[in-house]
């Protein structure tokens, strides 16, 4: 065990000694933070002689749970007591199965999915008559379970319609899943809580179980995570937090960074180790990053400097459009594949995944084996499989399975059992469905209003197709005004990510359009076939993926597309800068020895070409000289937030607005809208 710790650096081992009390490991990218804290771990247990079962150590994954797990256990001796350490939903697991019986419940739950939950919540919307998007319906509830909000409080608050709505479906399906003995996955966390929060007795026993408290990512934990982990620290304040306030990307989906950046608040007597000796990347890199992080006013402040030392500049690419990028990197990546570089060493990263498609089809006509990590490639997605269904059946309205897929989208009140009677009616025929429906009364075999949606269906392909006899331009402008399908997709949870991909696939097109005069329908069909019917080679492929998914990997030869204004970083309404230049740091913190920052001059926006500047970020990251903009201070809250004043309570974010060096805040408090300055109220 001396070996172990003797091995580690100063600041390593410092954190690793510390016993009593509150600690902070703001641990930089790449500073070994998994070793420190199962060092902690081991060392707490084979030194100090703690029992391993008054000890817990939380992960966000069961993939981090595993390696912590595997390293700990070659730490400490063989005969001891494994240690608890899980994910925070199996540690809910776990303490639900003993005492769930404390609010009435029987330990028998069975925990349904994501698929069950929206199956129950799409039945009682249609019992309510309510027709919303039942992805957005339950990423709702999700919100409020983790911000511990009932169905009762959120309908005496909202204020619009739809979120009234919501909080009654909220309240049916509550029941139901009580009622059946379900457990969702919020309820893991949220009736843990509920229980230790009311029962003082068992939050003691509890509290005095597990001594010794670790959690690994801590900037990403939410409200309920934060208020859980105070219940059982609550009789010793021995608490371990592990993370880094400067890789915090995941505000839009609940993480709040204030529990770390104010960590040592909530916890009296913390002592804080920054771990900022950086195993991974050279010194180039690291310079970036941390002129570039520098630029954030919300956080703690550390400087990563590498082990590895000095090392090749970051490289700047600049290309006129995505294709040339796409090309020039696909060209590059060939030149080290032919040097003997492993393919498994080369990535590529992308701030919005719409960008994906220019890489694909630059990759795949060079002939490069790529694989897309955590995500579809870009012709699997739905809502480009649905255009480009749409477009087949305007090529040829016989396909049967093409018209399938579209026939309700946008929804038109055209169900299952009326597609059913359609294709039984068509097959004793022998004629597709399209032209049965064309050529019948289909009155006699569907409802009054199914009857009026497929006619209406078939007279706008009918209109279409006129006008893609006349000309390619005008057509995809009455394709969208027609068919509405950016408007349907718009209305989701991920709808603006979604609508990006149809504008680049509608951008797409009309650069074909440009590109080959005498284009057609059939042939554009047949070019996109080639590009999403290829192979996806899993093994010795070069990695293309999102920034996000690419946290906690890393590569010795890196390319970031994107660089450019309104792409990386996003900007416009409910962006966050502070968030986009996380994203930035963690992207550049990827790479470890050869990095290069790609940048366009122009690119598809929103369906059209568009001239567009260099990131702020190239500037601000000290690779392109005086054109850093000036110290983004950006706002802490973005609209939709849920915060809470002292006075008022809590309230939803509906305006953010600059005022002085403050931001002032349009606020609804369960229907008293009020203007308060953002630093009088923090999140919830």
């Amino acid at each position: 065990m001396q070996e172990v710790i003797t091995a580690l650096n100063e600041a390593q081992q410092e954190a690793v000694k510390h016993i009593d009390g509150p600690l902070l490991i703001l641990a930089g990218a790449g500073s070994g933070k998994t070793k420190t804290l199962t060092t902690r771990l081991a060392y707490l247990i084979a030194e100090v002689g703690i029992d391993p079962l008054n000890t817990l150590t939380l992960t966000f994954t069961n993939k981090a749970a595993a390696e912590m797990r595997e390293r700990a256990s070659k730490l400490i001796p063989t005969n001891a007591s494994l240690p608890l350490l899980c994910t925070f939903h199996k540690f809910g697991l776990l303490f639900l199965k003993f005492h769930i019986e404390k609010l009435g419940r029987k330990n028998n739950f069975v925990i349904i999915d994501s698929d069950d939950r929206k199956r129950i919540l799409k039945r009682i919307a249609k019992l309510h008559s309510i027709d919303l998007n039942i992805a957005f319906i339950a990423s709702e509830i999700s919100k409020y379970k983790n911000t511990l909000l009932t169905a009762d409080e959120i309908l005496q608050k909202a204020e619009l319609p739809d979120y009234r709505k919501i909080a009654k479906i909220y309240k049916d399906y509550e029941t139901e899943i009580t009622e059946n003995n379900l457990v969702d996955f919020d309820d893991l966390l949220m009736l843990t809580y509920q229980i230790l929060e009311k029962d003082k007795t068992l939050r003691k026993e509890t509290s005095e179980r597990y001594q010794y408290i670790m959690v690994d990512e801590y900037q990403d934990t939410n409200e309920l995570q934060f208020k859980l982990l105070e219940l059982l620290a609550s009789e010793h304040n021995n608490l371990c937090v592990v993370g880094d306030d400067d890789q915090s990307i995941y505000g839009w989906r609940g993480a709040n960074i204030r529990n770390i950046l104010e960590f040592s608040n909530y916890f009296q007597g913390t002592k804080t180790v920054k771990l900022e000796t950086n195993y991974r990347s050279t010194s180039p890199i690291l310079k970036a990053a941390n002129e570039l992080i520098e630029h954030n006013s919300q956080r703690i402040g550390k400087k990563l400097t590498s082990f590895k030392g000095e090392g090749e500049s970051v490289k700047l690419l600049h290309a006129l459009d995505e294709s040339l990028e796409a090309k020039s990197i696909a060209r590059e990546v060939q030149s080290l594949l032919d040097k003997g570089v492993s393919s498994d060493e080369i990535a590529v990263l992308y701030r919005i995944n719409a960008l994906s498609r220019s890489l694909e089809e630059g990759f795949t006509k060079e002939g490069l084996p790529f694989k897309l990590l955590g995500g579809m490639r870009f012709y699997d997605r739905a809502e480009i499989k649905d255009m480009i269904s749409y477009f087949r059946v305007l090529a040829n309205p016989n396909d049967d399975f093409s018209l399938e897929r579209i026939i309700n989208k946008p929804k038109r009140a055209i169900g299952k059992v009326t597609v059913d009677k359609l294709k039984k009616a068509a097959y004793e025929q022998n004629t597709s469905i399209f032209n049965f429906i064309k050529t019948h009364d289909v009155n006699s075999i569907l409802s009054k209003k199914a009857s009026t949606s497929v006619s209406k269906l078939v007279e706008h392909i009918e209109l279409l197709q006129q006008e893609l006899s006349h000309s390619l331009h005008n057509f995809i402008e009455l394709f969208e005004e027609t068919i509405g399908l950016k408007n349907y997709y718009a209305s989701m949870v991920d709808g603006t990510e979604r609508v990006q991909n149809i504008d680049e696939f509608i951008g797409f097109f009309r650069e074909a359009i440009i590109k080959t005069p005498n284009l057609s329908l059939d042939l554009f069909l047949n070019e996109i076939s080639l590009q999403s019917d290829q192979d996806n080679i899993e093994e010795n492929a070069i990695t293309i993926m999102s920034i996000h998914a690419s946290k906690g990997l890393e590569f010795e030869h890196l390319y970031v597309i994107g660089l450019e204004e309104e792409f990386f970083p996003l900007l416009g309404e409910g962006t966050n800068i502070e968030e986009e230049r996380r994203l930035g740091y963690v992207a550049i913190t990827r790479a470890k020895s050869d990095l290069t920052l790609c940048y366009v001059d122009s690119r598809f926006y929103k369906g059209q070409r568009k001239r567009i500047d260099k990131s702020r970020f190239l500037g601000e990251a000290g690779l392109i000289q005086g054109e850093a903009l000036k110290l983004s201070k950006a706002p802490s809250y973005k609209i939709g937030d849920l915060v809470k004043h002292k006075i008022f309570g809590i309230g939803r974010v509906q305006a953010v607005n600059k005022s002085g060096k403050e931001y002032k805040l349009k606020i609804n408090f369960g229907g008293s809208k009020r203007e308060i300055l953002s630093s009088f109220v923090q999140s919830v």
